[in-house]
């Protein structure tokens, strides 16, 4: 998974009972080396306990690019030949799947609620009955950087997203948004624009966030 020379410095933690499927894959880190600085299962979140669900199956590659936060029981799939990129103070809550099987990022500052799932596929060839043209099975994933999603949110292949950008609980994004801009909200089944102007507030909360989120030995 990690060299060792990286592995030693121990800035992976897991909280709490794991699952490891495959551990055929690698991981990366592309930032200072600290203690702790990655926390799969770390339990950041009003809820404490843990159903012990969480299973991490490793065959492609996985970048950090800081320090990211996992909440519990999470379902964490990379297949063969995949890429998935976190970025740096980046979290995705209790109870949520994410699901790489081609190439997802995920940006700087991207807060994800419990109980969502980030795929990129759709797992089964689709066709049109009447040209018969078969519809891709995957796709890619980009979420921009200072992204708040909601609790029990999908994102789904061909989801890109711009900077500053926020969705509402119990949204589907499937295609690209980065038409409407910066501080815009989108919501509904499937996502569509409910407001602009808006944006969570990253000044006031990024130093919390920052203090609460990193684990200091």
């Amino acid at each position: 998974m990690l060299p060792f020379k990286t592995a030693k410095k121990l800035p992976v933690f897991f909280y709490g009972n794991v699952k490891f499927t495959s551990l055929l894959g690698s991981v990366e880190i592309d930032a200072e080396i600290k203690p702790a600085m990655i926390g799969f299962g770390q339990p950041y979140e009003m809820t404490t306990r843990s159903m012990g669900i969480a299973e991490i199956f490793l065959e492609g590659k996985v970048r950090f690019n800081g320090n990211v936060c996992l909440g519990k029981d999470m379902f964490f799939y990379t297949a063969k030949n995949a890429l998935l990129e976190i970025g740096h103070m980046s979290t995705i809550a209790s109870s949520s799947k994410i699901i790489c099987t081609n190439k997802i990022i995920i940006m700087e500052w991207v807060q994800i609620g419990s109980e969502s799932q980030i795929i990129d596929t759709n797992f089964h060839s689709m066709k049109n009955t009447l040209t018969q043209e078969v519809y891709p099975k995957t796709g890619e994933i980009k979420l921009g950087s200072y992204n708040y999603m909601g609790n029990r949110v999908s994102i789904m292949q061909n989801t890109i997203t711009p900077n500053y950008f926020t969705v509402a609980s119990n949204s589907l994004c499937n295609k690209d948004y980065t038409t409407l801009g910066s501080n815009t909200m989108v919501g509904g089944y499937p996502a569509k624009l409910i407001k602009e102007n808006i944006s969570r507030d990253w000044e006031d909360e990024c130093e919390r966030l920052e203090q609460h989120l990193t684990v200091k030995l």
